[in-house]
């Protein structure tokens, strides 16, 4: 065998024997500790905790906890209602794999849990003068299923409008804002075009159907038979009720799909986009173990090389403009949080696997009172 080839076969053997390294590390999941046993002194609450992977409904426990301090340019937030995403779901069983590499090798760095919050600053650290106790306010909150949660003051937050409740806010942060990212931003979707939104009914679903409504937009929803009268009367202009149509194979053509689902394949979606159409993919699979959602992202960015039409996949980034943004739609009337369930904090497992069935109508959202 030629030197040259010797080493490429070692250099093969070596990259190999990495991503099998690799794979395994990632991969693995350690057993769950039993949660301290030790008594907490001073003020404490109750919050969610989670200190290994696996189902939520074994994996997380309510456990009392210190009650944080909030610090320079901290609020100190009792929360009121939270919000549960796929997001959540994804940290707490960690699937697909990649979650470990951000999450924690074998389990959680961090056990706690929660990021979409309602409820009212009851203290502010030094320094904080946009916010004072008495607000209420919403956003993304670290650790929100809790009873009480700290937040940046200068994070993203913002003053929830008095027609909404605590659990209408909640709903907003994660779910409204990949909408509106989705459709806005990445979409650019204009007053006047046709958009089908696929998952009319979800989380995302029934704010992308408001969103696009109040940009101008001719809205067609795509749900089951159960949720249709839902998604008319939210605002869509037509309604497909996929147990019985199949709009990948209907005469229409659309300028924007924003796809929450993943239930069809990329090319069976842009044969519905009119030329130079737009294709916004936020869903995927849950069944790719590894990369997940990621995979449908991928592929979007490689079809999207070889065609006219633009297909894309994003990941929404939080931020304080656009929280106001949803806020003064809210105000307005001209977007709803559509709830489907609420759960207690000590049933916050049940929530999360509800929504890993895929087949929540609306937000779930997880109560305080």
């Amino acid at each position: 065998m030629k030197l040259r080839n010797k080493i490429l076969t070692g250099v093969a053997a070596v990259f190999s024997v990495a991503i099998v390294a690799l794979a395994v590390t990632i991969s693995y999941e350690s057993a769950c500790p039993s949660a301290p046993t030790t008594e907490v002194s001073g003020d404490s609450m109750r919050a969610v905790m989670q200190r290994c992977y696996g189902s939520p409904a074994h994996v997380l426990t309510v456990e009392r906890i210190a009650k944080p301090v909030p610090k320079q340019g901290q609020v100190l937030i009792k929360v009121h209602a939270t919000a549960l995403n796929p997001f959540e779901w994804h940290m707490t069983t960690g699937k697909p794999y990649l979650v470990h590499l951000f999450r924690g090798l074998g389990a959680p760095d961090r056990p706690r849990l929660g990021n979409d919050a309602a409820g009212v600053v009851e203290a502010v650290g030094p320094g904080v003068t946009r916010f004072k106790p008495g607000d209420e306010v919403f956003g993304d909150v670290g650790g929100a299923l809790a009873e009480y949660a700290l937040a940046r003051a200068d994070g993203d937050i913002v003053l929830k409008p008095a027609e909404l409740t605590f659990e209408e806010a909640a709903g907003i942060p994660i779910a409204a804002v990949t909408a509106l990212q989705g459709l806005r931003d990445h979409g650019h979707l204009a007053a006047g075009q046709k958009v089908l939104i696929n998952g009319a009914s979800g989380g995302v679903g029934t704010y992308a159907v408001q969103i696009a409504k109040s940009l101008g937009a001719e809205v067609t929803g795509v749900c089951s038979t159960r949720n249709v009268d839902m998604v008319r009367s939210i605002g869509a202009d037509h309604v497909i009720d996929y147990t019985t149509q199949d709009f990948t194979k209907g005469p229409e053509r659309y300028d924007l799909i924003l796809d929450s689902v993943g239930n069809h394949g990329i090319f069976a979606l842009r044969g519905v986009l009119k030329p130079g159409g737009t294709l916004v993919g936020i869903g995927g699979s849950k069944k790719e173990p590894w990369i997940g959602p990621i995979l449908g992202m991928l592929k979007r960015k490689i079809v999207d090389a070889f065609v006219d039409e633009h297909l894309i996949g994003f990941i929404a980034s939080m931020n304080t403009p656009d929280l106001e943004y949803l806020a003064n739609l809210a105000h307005e009337g001209k977007m709803r949080t559509v709830i489907d369930r609420r759960y207690p904090l000590e049933e916050a497992g049940a929530a999360l696997e509800y929504i890993g069935r895929q087949h929540a109508r609306g937000k779930i959202i997880v109560t305080f009172e």
